[in-house]
């Protein structure tokens, strides 16, 4: 149940997320008995937000204040991305889906918005469980037709043993194909060594409450495990009974808009909004940190699908 206590937004104060954002945190217990924490805030019909890899639930708080004064929204901390205990070794999407089945049923939410991995997660929760009538999907991470690879998990788990956290980000960020083209002309060393500054940087000023890059390095894996599981999976969603809002960004890899446009030939309810301005990480927080989103423009687009 959610608690009554108050809190703040913690974390790097990014432009146009208010440093003080109130919410209340509440915990529900999943199918196999892992406890989900989230925030809750607003008022009106629900709106659970599932966030993307290298996310957490601090990363949507500006989508979700754009959304508080229409809808109240719940930001899980998805399992392993800032939770008191590891991952499990039985991992896989069934137990996301049973974690957002628990909030849902907790709730009696029927909306769900998930971007990236959180959108395959949405995806694959309008397929089987009946409470999600609405799911709004920004740039799932879905393989189609060979669009990319996920052969480069082994080196990134070598280099997260060895302590090379800097390497392993840079393997898994070329492998997903999300850095500006620019990456492609930079030796590695060079992208290992900014990577590493990003990092000290961040370390440095970060406040209690803050979920750094460092922090989250480790759930890249499962993460990509979850795109591993799903690729080609495409015409399954062919079954899918809920209205789906397919969002995503001009600047965005091609892999991603291949999904989408794939989705769109299968979907039996689906309608799609593209934000040219916006790249994969549109829908986040501004700010270093947060790949620079303008949550307030994926806001608009939610309401009316919401409403």
């Amino acid at each position: 149940m959610a608690t009554t206590t108050a809190n703040s937004a913690q974390g790097t104060v990014t432009t146009g997320v208010p440093a003080q954002a109130a919410y209340t945190t509440g915990s529900v217990t999943s199918k196999d008995g892992t406890s989900i924490r989230y925030r809750r805030l607003g008022q009106g019909p629900g709106v659970v937000i599932l966030h993307g890899s290298m996310e957490s639930a601090q990363s949507h708080m500006g989508l979700a204040l754009a959304l508080a004064d229409a809808f109240t929204v719940y930001l899980p901390e998805r399992r392993g991305h800032n939770l008191p205990g590891p991952f499990r070794s039985d991992y896989n999407m069934r137990k996301e889906v049973e974690d957002l089945d628990a909030l849902l049923t907790e709730t009696g939410t029927h909306n769900v918005f998930g971007v990236s991995s959180g959108g395959l997660i949405g995806l694959q929760a309008a397929l089987t469980l009946p409470a999600v009538r609405k799911a709004a999907i920004y740039e799932p991470a879905l393989i189609v037709r060979g669009s990319i690879s996920t052969a480069f998990l082994p080196r990134y788990d070598r280099e997260m043993s060895g302590g090379k956290v800097a390497a392993a980000l840079v393997t898994g960020m070329q492998a997903a194909r999300l850095g500006p083209a620019i990456f492609n002309l930079i030796p590695r060393p060079l992208l290992e060594f900014l990577t590493t500054r990003a990092m000290q940087s961040e370390d440095t000023t970060a406040k209690p409450g803050d979920i750094t890059m460092r922090m989250l390095a480790p759930t890249l894996h499962y993460d990509f495990a979850l795109v591993a599981e799903m690729a080609e999976t495409l015409a399954t969603f062919k079954a899918v009974p809920a209205d789906v809002l397919l969002l995503g960004g001009g600047k965005s890899p091609a892999w991603l808009k291949a999904a989408l446009d794939a989705l769109m030939t299968v979907l039996p309810h689906a309608q799609r909004v593209e934000f040219p301005e916006l790249d994969h990480g549109g829908s986040s927080d501004p700010g270093a940190t947060n790949r620079g989103g303008q949550p307030a423009t994926v806001a608009q687009a939610l309401r009316g699908f919401f409403a």
